[in-house]
């Protein structure tokens, strides 16, 4: 009889194996039936569970607070990579506006009326709401068919009579000229029973002092031909600049008035409907002003390119104007004339207004020339109630 060939070692262990499974199947299903399958079983495994589960809960807690200062540190990275940055362009923008003429005294004067700005906040932000919601504003009534051919009216609340009228031209350096500029002084004058109409008009680059000049005599044009119906009086009207407005408006006054000597000439507006012109801190000889604007930030070239160069600058001059011998006869048609200007005004000098109101003075115009201490003139309202009252300018 042969041998059994199968180790001992392999054969044996496996039989035993087997049978030890049986008996823990025996022993489970005795203890099964000696207790509960829930408290030998499920509550062991569900405790080990539990277990498990808080275990894996504070791994991410702990893992969490090891990385808060690494997190902090990325912080404080980003923190100073963005100052950096800033700083950089910051940098940049100042070397380009050099490299482009713009000087670091026009930099920080631009600064500065940044500033000054947010100073004068409030009270843009009061003029503001007035100029938006208040119901005695009128804004952008077309007067032409250009873009900027609006104009704002602002009427006092009650017009049972006909009212006085203020047709006025903002300033703005002949570059940033707009109708809301005259928010303040409409809302004052229309609580003075005066209808303001504040005309806006092309500046440059979008247009030239041709074009400024053109708009700025449509609009006078619509004020004297339609403020009727508006509650003013056509027969008092009083025509209004300030600083470059006042050297448009001045520069539309003596064209109409040349227009108005001309045979054949159509106008739409006549010279004898404005009843006083008032030009408030203007500059009536540009060839006078060129270099100080060229100091002042008005460069030479910029300047010239409104002016539509420099062999216009006697045609856009008022006081050279009214001193030409082709045009010298139309000055007997221009109304009384008021030049105010402050002593203390560096954006255009009070000299302008001096010489002008000399050169109106030697041609025979009727002028009146009002210097002030400071920089603003502030009693407009009163001088035309002089004039409404049927007073002279002496």
């Amino acid at each position: 009889m042969k041998p059994n060939l199968l180790p001992v070692s392999l054969s044996t262990p496996s039989m035993a194996s087997e049978a030890i499974l049986r008996e823990e199947d025996q022993a489970i299903l005795s203890s099964s039936s000696s207790s509960s399958y829930e408290d030998n079983i499920a509550k062991p495994l569900m405790a080990r569970a539990s277990s498990y589960s808080q275990r894996r809960r504070r791994i991410p807690s702990e893992a969490s607070l090891l990385s808060l200062p690494s997190r902090q540190q990325s912080f404080s990275r980003d923190v100073g990579h963005a100052a950096a940055e800033t700083f950089l362009l910051t940098r940049l923008s100042f070397k380009l506006l050099r490299y482009l003429g713009v000087g670091y005294r026009w930099i920080t004067k631009f600064l500065a009326l940044g500033c000054y700005a947010a100073l004068l906040m409030p009270g843009f932000l009061q003029v503001g709401y007035y100029y938006y919601f208040s119901s005695q504003v009128r804004r952008s009534v077309v007067y032409g068919e250009q873009p900027r051919n609006r104009l704002d009216l602002y009427l006092p609340f009650d017009i049972d009579e006909p009212k006085p009228v203020v047709a006025f031209v903002t300033g703005g350096a002949w570059i940033i000229g707009y109708k809301a500029w005259g928010a303040l002084l409409g809302q004052e004058l229309a609580e003075r029973d005066v209808i303001v109409a504040c005309i806006d008009y092309r500046n440059f680059p979008q247009g030239t002092i041709s074009d400024m000049v053109k708009d700025a005599s449509q609009g006078i044009s619509f004020v004297c031909n339609n403020i009727s119906d508006y509650g003013g009086d056509p027969n008092r009207i009083y025509l209004v600049g300030q600083s470059a407005g006042a050297h448009i408006a001045a520069c539309a006054l003596l064209d109409q008035a040349v227009k108005e000597c001309g045979e054949g000439e159509n106008t739409d507006w006549s010279v004898s409907q404005i009843k006083s012109y008032f030009g408030i801190s203007g500059g009536y000889n540009l060839s006078s002003l060129v270099d100080h604007f060229h100091r002042r930030g008005l460069y030479r070239s910029i300047f010239l390119g409104i002016m539509e160069g420099e062999q216009s600058l006697p045609r856009f001059s008022p006081e050279l104007m009214i001193q030409d011998l082709s045009t010298r006869h139309a000055v007997s048609l221009l109304p009384p004339i008021i030049l105010f200007h402050g002593n203390g005004d560096y954006s255009i000098p009070a000299d302008s207004s001096k010489n002008f109101s000399d050169a109106l003075q030697r041609v025979g115009a009727k002028v009146k020339l009002v210097l002030y201490e400071g920089k603003t003139h502030t009693d407009l309202f009163l001088q035309i109630n002089h004039l409404e009252n049927g007073n002279s300018l002496a």
